[in-house]
């Protein structure tokens, strides 16, 4: 897969706030997006299951600044983390997580 396509998907989901995370590959950056927000740093290789129970913690204390922000809140509380894992999911929590240019 090409992690770009990933990365873009999610930031014009919530540019334009339609949709919903579909797999676990928008999921991952999605969730390393909010982690850069919140300056919190998950472990490596934290499973979907337990990416997903580390996520809905930090989204209990966070305030979004912005309207994207609250979009990215809302759909990383609606998603089902399925089961299927593999490296690139850890590599797209890192680009989340090095996010410069988070909404363009």
């Amino acid at each position: 897969m090409e992690l770009v396509l990933a990365r873009q998907s999610v930031v014009t989901k919530c540019n334009l706030q339609a949709s919903i995370l579909l797999g676990n590959y928008e999921f991952y950056y999605a969730g390393g997006l909010l982690c850069r927000l919140t300056a919190t740093i998950p472990e490596q290789g934290l499973r979907p299951v337990e990416f997903y129970e580390f996520l809905q913690t930090v989204i209990d204390h966070y305030e979004p600044q912005k309207e994207q922000e609250a979009y990215l809140v809302q759909m990383l509380k609606d998603y089902k983390a399925a089961e299927e894992y593999d490296i690139q999911m850890v590599e797209l929590m890192q680009m989340g997580l090095k996010e410069e240019h988070m909404w363009q």
